[in-house]
């Protein structure tokens, strides 16, 4: 490892704690060093707030030795004025004679704009450092601008025999195929995405609330699928506790490809990433169309014998993780 990365790895680190309340922003960090030592680092505040340069700037006790300093930083600095000014000005104000950069921004504001800025300065620029890694920690954020689509993530939990559900039900609440830990890791995921997205006959049968509450953070909003209106008025999801948007016959087309009108609906309102946590037939849906990008699949200890069978993904998981008696794996779709 050189030293570009070893200082880009550092940034990549500060943004991991920016990811749930910088959205729909990237989360970056950014890193300053003088005569190898880290003078200053920030990374990107909540949505609103300071970008991670302007953070690290701030963190400098001695602004004189910006003069002589490098600039590390995860994605390209902002060029364009939103909830704050331009931070290639500040880097300007301040310069710093060398800015070293993990990745461009794809937003179409910036794309360049930032080095171009910068460069125009007479500033040293270096690019694409740990490209591949700062790309996937905003992963949502990069999909969103290249494929104007969201980032899609499916997510189940099923028995050991292979069902999502048991054949009957007598009460309208989830039946628990994992364990409290995997639950709340499950919470804490919706706290990392725009949105959340189930089926008709997901609120129908369990009246979830699809809300944020065995971990800290925002509650996405939620997306349900209702064609023909039929999820009744005191279900949860009209409870005011988030943001709820309902896609029916008068939003897409149910005749044709679902889940890319779905997608674009997603896309139109601005929503960078979606959990499916639908039924069979929902995340079916997803799978056949080919349009999802992770798949997240618990399987729990307990055997229902008959019931809903999982949803059938023709896919290799890249990663299984252990969570007590649950196993979680991670699929990819490279297609």
């Amino acid at each position: 490892m050189n030293i570009h990365e070893k200082y880009i790895e550092r940034c990549l680190f500060l943004a991991k704690n920016g990811l749930s309340a910088a959205k729909p922003n990237p989360s970056v960090g950014a890193v300053i060093v003088y005569n190898n030592t880290i003078i200053g680092e920030g990374f990107t505040a909540a949505y609103g707030g300071s970008h991670a340069e302007v953070n690290a700037i701030n963190a400098v006790t001695d602004k004189s030795l910006l003069q002589k300093a490098t600039l590390y930083v995860s994605l390209e600095p902002c060029s364009h004025f939103g909830k704050t000014p331009p931070c290639s000005d500040l880097i300007i104000k301040h310069q710093i004679p060398h800015v070293v950069i993990g990745t461009i921004d794809p937003f179409a504001e910036v794309a360049g704009n930032g080095i171009k800025k910068l460069l125009a300065a007479g500033i040293k620029v270096t690019t694409g450092i740990l490209e591949a890694e700062c790309i996937a920690i905003n992963k949502h954020f990069f999909t969103f601008h290249q494929k104007k689509r969201p980032y899609i993530i499916l997510k189940w939990a099923e028995s050991q025999d292979g069902f999502i559900g048991p054949k009957t039900k007598t009460k309208k609440k989830p039946v628990w195929i994992t364990n409290v830990f995997s639950r709340q890791l499950v919470h804490k995921w919706r706290t990392e995405v725009a949105s959340i997205l189930v089926g008709t006959q997901t609120v129908v049968d369990d009246n979830p609330k699809l809300t944020v509450r065995d971990w800290t953070g925002k509650n996405p909003i939620r997306i349900v699928i209702d064609k023909n209106n039929r999820i009744p008025k005191e279900s949860h999801i009209f409870d005011n506790q988030a943001k709820t948007i309902i896609i029916s016959e008068t939003r897409i087309d149910f005749s044709k490809k679902i889940a890319f009108q779905i997608a674009n609906v997603l896309f139109e309102n601005e929503i960078q990433s979606v959990i499916i946590e639908g039924g069979r037939q929902t995340l079916q849906t997803f799978i056949s169309e080919g349009l999802w990008d992770e798949a997240r699949v618990f399987k729990g200890p307990i055997f229902l014998h008959e019931g809903t069978k999982a949803p059938i993904l023709n896919a290799d998981y890249f990663q299984k993780i252990k969570i007590f008696d649950d196993e979680l794996l991670i699929f990819e779709n490279n297609d």
